[in-house]
């Protein structure tokens, strides 16, 4: 079996290395210095290493025959301004698309999937006598807006890399440190976000009577959106339908001509994504009808697939992870509304796919700081060798078992 120890001068390079990513990140599809740094490492590794996507990294480690094993970290930050009070918190700032400049910040724990992957790579290679078969490592820019997935597998991802038998992934989360959280099946939501345009008549603020108020308009749009979730899917089919913008006007005393606001929609079927999807194009157009004002612009900006965690992969991880770790420490999850770029990896060449989330908390902490906030900071251990460990259980399970590697449970083309 592989060995899963990570010893004390790799654990000491390992923190170095999360300090050094956590201080400088990169927004999505913008990781250049990080991407680099991957590949320095993967060739100080002595590991064959290629770009894809862009910003995305691809290292492939041969041990002669055997299963092929993917394993995914995710590489991008966030736009926001950290406030952790770490010696090595980001003062990093980037620009985003529209060229505004944006503090950056490893807000979501990115910086951690990539130093557990690296330390993972290198344990890996170190103890190649241990395993046999092929370990692709994907470092995967993009994450945060869905591009980095779609970018690398139009790349060519999976023509220049031996086809997997399955995925693997981990993400760091708020729960305690040291422990793994999983979920069978359906493990992270459908996500599709929007930007609706309202179009009105503008008129001076003493003169109502000459506008079509684009304000109220929106307003009225978004109090009868609210009424999807409640009053048109049945109380067991979740759904989240988010207004998280809304933009209108210059000054007080004059109506505008338009308003602007995105939503952002969770669902965790296909079927109840296209029946919001629908309800939140009826529901707008016909808003604006009834104001007597022209038809609404309703702009994609991105969408997030499903994740489906295949039930015979998961099985399997869930075993060698409660192996590793010990009993309590791997916990059977429900779904959860977030969303991830991952599926699409396995999604596009119908190859199963198991991700699973690591903790980061302090046990002691009853409220530790969720991702995506300005103070989120895993506690570095037991976080970071948790991470190292469970890649190194979960990826030896299958190269050092010579186990056969099961089909998926579910057909391809009903996982897409």
């Amino acid at each position: 079996m592989l060995t899963t120890s990570v010893p004390e001068n790799d654990a000491a390079a390992l923190h170095e290395m999360y300090r050094h990513l956590h201080a400088h990140p990169e927004l999505s599809m913008q990781e250049h210095r990080t991407a680099a740094y991957i590949e320095d490492k993967l060739s100080g590794i002595g590991i064959e290493h290629f770009r894809c996507g862009g910003t995305g990294v691809v290292g492939i480690d041969r041990n002669g025959d055997g299963p092929v094993i993917a394993f995914r970290a995710d590489t991008d930050g966030l736009p926001i301004q950290e406030d952790t009070g770490a010696e090595y918190a980001s003062a990093a700032t980037g620009r985003l698309e529209d060229g505004t400049e944006v503090p950056v910040m490893h807000g979501c724990g990115h910086d951690t999937h990539v130093a557990a992957a690296l330390t993972a790579a290198k344990l890996m290679h170190d103890r190649r006598a241990e395993w046999h078969g092929t370990v692709v490592w994907i470092f995967q820019p993009g994450e945060e807006t869905a591009a980095g997935s779609r970018a690398m597998v139009d790349d060519g991802l999976w023509e220049k890399v031996p086809r997997p038998e399955v995925i693997l992934g981990q993400h760091v989360f708020p729960n305690p440190a040291g422990t793994i959280g999983i979920t069978p099946e359906s493990t992270m939501a459908l996500a599709d976000s929007l930007k609706i345009t309202v179009f009105g008549r503008q008129s001076h603020g003493s003169q109502p009577q000459d506008s079509i108020d684009p304000i109220a308009l929106g307003v009225y749009m978004l109090n009868r959106l609210q009424s999807i979730t409640s009053r048109e899917l049945a109380p067991l089919d979740p759904a989240v339908v988010t207004c998280g913008t809304f933009h209108a006007g210059l000054k007080e005393n004059i109506i505008p001509e338009k308003a602007e606001f995105t939503l952002n929609i969770r669902t965790l079927t296909d079927e109840v994504r296209a029946q919001v999807l629908a309800a939140v194009e009826r529901i707008v157009k016909a808003e604006a009808l009834a104001s007597g004002a022209p038809e609404p612009l309703i702009e994609e900006l991105y969408t997030f697939p499903r994740m489906y965690n295949d039930p015979a992969h998961t099985e399997r991880i869930i075993g060698a992870l409660s192996e590793e770790l010990g009993d309590g420490k791997v916990v059977i999850n429900p779904p959860k509304m977030g969303s991830e770029d991952f599926g699409w990896l396995g999604d596009s060449i119908g190859v199963p796919y198991v991700f699973w989330y690591f903790g980061g908390s302090d046990p002691e902490d009853p409220n530790p700081p969720v991702n995506h906030s300005p103070y989120f900071l895993p506690v570095m251990e037991p976080t970071l060798s948790t991470g190292v460990r469970a890649a190194l259980a979960a990826i030896g399970h299958y190269l050092s078992s010579g186990a056969d590697v099961p089909r998926s449970a579910e057909p391809a083309a009903a996982r897409v």
